[in-house]
């Protein structure tokens, strides 16, 4: 049960976070985004990543995941890379927006489909969508959109993971496609958390503060 619950409860604690502090500035959301990109990169190697390969062919998991990295891209031209965390506020604009809706709704639907019982990857997906969940929050809370609208956005928002879930695990007729979503979706992790990881920070500087939220993550997906 909570390979469904866990990614609803990360929405509902980044609108509680949002609706609290309605700020980013209170919450150094760089170094969450560095942790939640780093566990869900390392999670994807350690856990997913050897599972596609045992059970699909070399090359052409390659190609799945190649075409993974592709998808992404082309659905950050409509979301503008809010699956990791450029999230634009534009207090003028009111009208509902409707790419940036489907291409999250697309994204978090996929990254559903890994999420099966006895795996981890269903924490993977709980700390990515936190930061995520906080900005998107913060996004609807500063528009003019009416209070409808931003629940509809934020319920469907929170219900298309498990819905990916439940449909990986209890679709018999697309079990033989499974792994080959799975590749995709590693293709779709590998952009995101390289995206958060690889960002320059300001002036290329080393930073010691997300250097050490990224060992963090990477060593609790380890010690799992």
């Amino acid at each position: 049960m909570n390979d469904y619950l866990l990614p609803i409860y990360a929405v509902i604690l980044g609108v509680i976070i949002a609706s609290i502090t309605l700020d980013k500035r209170a919450w150094n959301l760089k170094l969450l985004l560095s942790f939640s990109g780093a566990f869900l990169l390392a999670l994807t190697l350690f856990e997913l990543l050897p599972e596609v390969y045992h059970k699909l062919e070399a090359k052409r998991t390659g190609l799945y995941i190649m075409s993974g990295i592709l998808l992404q891209i082309i659905l950050e031209l409509f979301s503008k890379g809010a699956e990791h965390g450029h999230v634009h506020i534009h207090k003028g604009k009111a009208g509902f927006p409707l790419l940036l809706f489907l291409s999250l709704c697309i994204h978090s639907f996929l990254e559903g489909f890994p999420i099966h019982e006895h795996n981890d990857m269903v924490y993977g997906v709980l700390i990515h969508k936190i930061p995520i969940a906080i900005l998107i929050s913060m996004f609807l809370f500063h528009s003019k959109f009416s209070r409808l609208q931003i629940v509809v956005f934020l319920v469907i928002f929170a219900i298309m993971t498990p819905l990916g879930t439940f449909i990986s695990n209890h679709t018999t007729p697309l079990s033989p496609f499974i792994p080959v979503v799975n590749a995709v979706v590693i293709g779709i992790f590998l952009h995101i958390s390289t995206t958060i990881l690889f960002e320059s920070s300001a002036g290329h500087k080393f930073n010691l503060s997300k250097f050490v939220a990224i060992i963090l993550g990477v060593g609790i997906a380890y010690f799992m």
